[in-house]
Order: C-alpha cells, then sequence, then structure tokens
C-alpha cells in the first residue's frame, strides 16, 4: 500500500485559528469605541473585518486620519495590558502542530497582527518553537485578503507548490488571500465567524476539529 501524499506546507492564521484571543480583542474594541466615539459598537461590526490589519479596521470608525493613530493607541494599550489573562491556545493546536512537526510537514504564520504582539501570542500559548516562518503586516505592503502575504510565506518555506500547501483560517479574508495565491484553503469553524460567512467564501475544507486536518486528503 503506497504512503500518502503529505502536504508540501501548513500555513495558519493565528486569532481565532490557533489562539483564542476572541474576548481579549472585543474587549479592546470596546473600550477603543467608548474611548473615541463616546459609546460601545455592534460587536457584529468589528467581527465582519476580522482578519483584516488593526488600523484598517479602526479607519472604519474613526472620523479623521488624527482619530485612526489615537484609536490604534488606544486599542493596543490595552491589549498589551490584559493580553496574558485572556489569550490561550485552541484546543488540539498544540497537539496538531506537534504532529505536523513529526511527519516533516512545515508550517508558517500568515496573520493580519503585527510583528511584536504575534510573537507574544506565539510564546504565551507555548507554540512559538514551531514557526521559523512568520508572515505579519510589517512584512509586506498588502495584508490579507490580498495573497501577498501568502505568497510571501511560500517563498520563505522555499517555493512548495501552491496545489499541495494547505492555509487554514478562521476568517473569509484568509479564504480569499489563499484562493487567490492558489493554495488549498480550510475554514477554522471555532472562530467567531459562521459556517454560513466560511462556506460562502469558498474554502476547499471545514474543520470542526484543528486535529481534523491531519485527516485530510492532499489530493
Amino acid at each position: 500500500m503506497s504512503e500518502p501524499i503529505r502536504w508540501a506546507a501548513v500555513l495558519f492564521d493565528l486569532d481565532g485559528t490557533l489562539i483564542d484571543s476572541i474576548e481579549l480583542i472585543l474587549r479592546c474594541y470596546r473600550h477603543t469605541m467608548r474611548t473615541h466615539l463616546g459609546a460601545e459598537r455592534d460587536d457584529g461590526e468589528w467581527i465582519r473585518n476580522m482578519g483584516r490589519p488593526l488600523r484598517e479596521q479602526l479607519a472604519l470608525f474613526a472620523r479623521s486620519v488624527d482619530e485612526v493613530e489615537a484609536m490604534v493607541e488606544t486599542y493596543v494599550g490595552l491589549q498589551a495590558q490584559i493580553h496574558d489573562d485572556l489569550v490561550r491556545p485552541y484546543p488540539g493546536a498544540a497537539e496538531t502542530l506537534a504532529a505536523l512537526e513529526l511527519l516533516g510537514v512545515p508550517v508558517a504564520i500568515v496573520t493580519s497582527k503585527r510583528e511584536r504582539m504575534t510573537r507574544r501570542g506565539l510564546e504565551h500559548c507555548g507554540i512559538a518553537r514551531h514557526f521559523a516562518v512568520v508572515v505579519t503586516p510589517d512584512d509586506v505592503r498588502r495584508a490579507k485578503p490580498d495573497p501577498e502575504p501568502v505568497l510571501l510565506a511560500l517563498r520563505r518555506l522555499g517555493d512548495p507548490p501552491p496545489s499541495r500547501v494547505l492555509f487554514v483560517g478562521d476568517s473569509p479574508h484568509d479564504v480569499a488571500a489563499g484562493r487567490a495565491a492558489g493554495v488549498r484553503t480550510a475554514g477554522a469553524l471555532w472562530g467567531p465567524f459562521s459556517r454560513e460567512a466560511l462556506v460562502a467564501s469558498g474554502p476547499d475544507f471545514l474543520l470542526e476539529r484543528m486535529p481534523d486536518l491531519l485527516e485530510l486528503d492532499v489530493a
């Protein structure tokens, strides 16, 4: 019996995919809205654009360029204070990464979070050692849903064939970036987006649990 064909590489989004930071994100959003706009906004307004860089998200609410910068400062200030109390790895994340390592499958992070907080989240959740390749908005001109971050991750991984690369993410923006880069995509159903939203974005696979990706067929 022939050996199954393994993925040449697996790319992961961070927030909502590997680490559960949703409550952290929403608390920072609510605090920023109260501070600058005088009232909280509906959580759904923020969740719809999760997966895009923070500055782009806040620009949708700000009334001026200067207010965007002030909002960013408010948001990241609270984020730094409460991060470690609210962030944890999703069930099965560490075990799945360890299994991929044993199989010799290289992995990478492709996230819209800035590098400093990305590294902090990975370290805090005990999974940083798995990722020699980390792509953040600090590395590209155009963030997700543009394919540029995915394509950069592929280059840094040694240009594996895109048809044998899987990008796992919880957001339609992840799926759009992966599809545009020519890789296979898997929607993580444990994040903040609904099944309907992920299905509509057209991923190749849907995952109920992180370890399910180990059962996916490359063919």
